[in-house]
């Protein structure tokens, strides 16, 4: 049997770091033509490079703290660096399944061929240069190096036509959109690590609760016994993310047509009528959405309820479904609330002066959500509860 990675020129780790980085026209070359698979290349490359970035910053925080060392630095506990680690490695690995999916999935409507294994590799090795980069993470004041790790854009240049076989006058497009999918990608990534340790950022915060949770005094708790589930919960996102992208090859929109939205929105919720209707949909190599919205008016006030199908887009919500994340804010205007109730990520925003938004994304894919003018937050979560949520998580399978 093939292995997975070439034994010439020299195979391992390192030497194929340096040919990448060093001679990336012709290493390309040799990726383009060994014999992989997906597991193997997650496994044998991904795994074990993407620990340098969460190693190096939680090794660099014990040791350093955030901050300016030797003018102002906080040094954080054990286990809120220990934590913060652990997110952002499961979130790269995430981040690179899901990319080489959207590659794949881009491939015909640039001449390309799709094939799932040629496109883990364009995923995972023209992520090398940002790998190497993040080490200076485990310097803060160095951490601006990491900045190196843009050359990461040249490898995808040099290697996404090639391995996808994108003919030469598309590959340029090719190339930008990947890059424009990649780039709002890892922003939702960064969010969802911001979002999932930003609530340890004072020393009051730092202590651990029995039970695997840490305790944010005023904001909330995140289970931190959690994460393998998140791993776990993301692993059955991506199969069903695999289901989608072969129902779109099959001819398959790649989410709800707006239309049958539209009609899960009902005419009247209590004394409120439904007086207009919108619905849209977009969609582009299988990555798309539709939305259905409805405005409800009584008296002088009304609000909208929609109805957003995210399709591949609202996987990345069960990461903080599995993960338990809480937000809570409150001042004298109103409050603000985030977290999962009845497994739900859930959304809640009031203010005094008589307007709010209330959300639910259901089956991690269409987010229902009322907002607008009203007497109180039960009226919106009222709305809310009138859309068929056991339909919505049946459609989301």
């Amino acid at each position: 049997m093939a292995s997975e990675f070439p034994e010439t020129p020299p195979a391992g780790t390192g030497p194929r770091i340096k040919r990448i980085l060093l001679e990336p026209k012709a290493e390309w070359a040799r990726i383009d033509a060994e014999p992989a698979t997906v597991s193997g290349i997650m496994t044998g490359w991904v795994v074990p490079l993407a620990a340098i970035g969460p190693v190096a910053g939680l090794i660099g925080s014990l040791l350093f703290g955030y901050g300016i060392p030797g003018i102002v630095s906080v040094r954080p506990s054990l286990m809120f660096a220990l934590t913060t680690a652990i997110v952002a490695y499961v979130c790269a690995l995430i981040s690179i399944f899901v990319l080489a999916l959207i590659i794949d999935a881009l491939a015909p409507s640039f001449g390309g061929t799709q094939n799932r294994v040629q496109a883990m590799k364009v995923a995972a090795y023209s992520a090398t240069a940002s790998y190497v980069a993040a080490i200076f993470q485990i310097i803060p004041p160095l951490a601006i190096l990491g900045i190196l790790g843009l050359y990461t854009l040249y490898l995808l240049y040099l290697g996404l036509p090639r391995l996808m076989k994108a003919p030469a006058e598309k590959a340029a497009g090719y190339t930008v959109v990947t890059i424009l999918c990649a780039v709002v990608l890892y922003l939702v990534v960064g969010w969802i690590v911001f979002s999932s340790t930003a609530m340890f950022a004072s020393r009051a915060m730092f202590p651990a609760t029995a039970g695997g949770s840490v305790t944010v005094p005023g904001v909330g708790t995140i289970d931190t016994a959690k994460i393998d589930e998140a791993a776990q919960r993301m692993q059955a996102v991506t199969d069903r993310m695999q289901k989608q992208q072969a129902a779109v090859a099959d001819g398959k929109a790649p989410a709800l047509p707006p239309e049958q939205l539209a009609a899960m929105l009902p005419a009247s919720i209590g004394g409120w009528n439904r007086t207009a209707t919108e619905s849209s949909s977009g969609a582009a190599a299988g990555i798309g959405g539709s939305n259905a919205q409805a405005t409800y008016t009584s008296g002088d006030k009304q609000f909208r309820l929609s109805i957003t199908d995210a399709a591949l887009a609202g996987a990345m919500g069960a990461m903080g479904e599995a993960m338990g994340v809480q937000s809570n804010r409150e001042d004298a205007d109103g409050y603000e609330k985030v977290g999962v109730v009845g497994g739900r990520m859930t959304t809640e925003k009031w203010q005094k002066s008589g307007s709010g938004t209330y959300g639910v994304l259901y089956g991690s894919r269409f987010m229902v959500e009322a907002e607008g003018e009203a007497p109180d937050m039960a009226t919106l979560k009222s709305a809310v509860g009138a859309v068929d949520a056991a339909k919505l998580e049946s459609l989301a399978k």
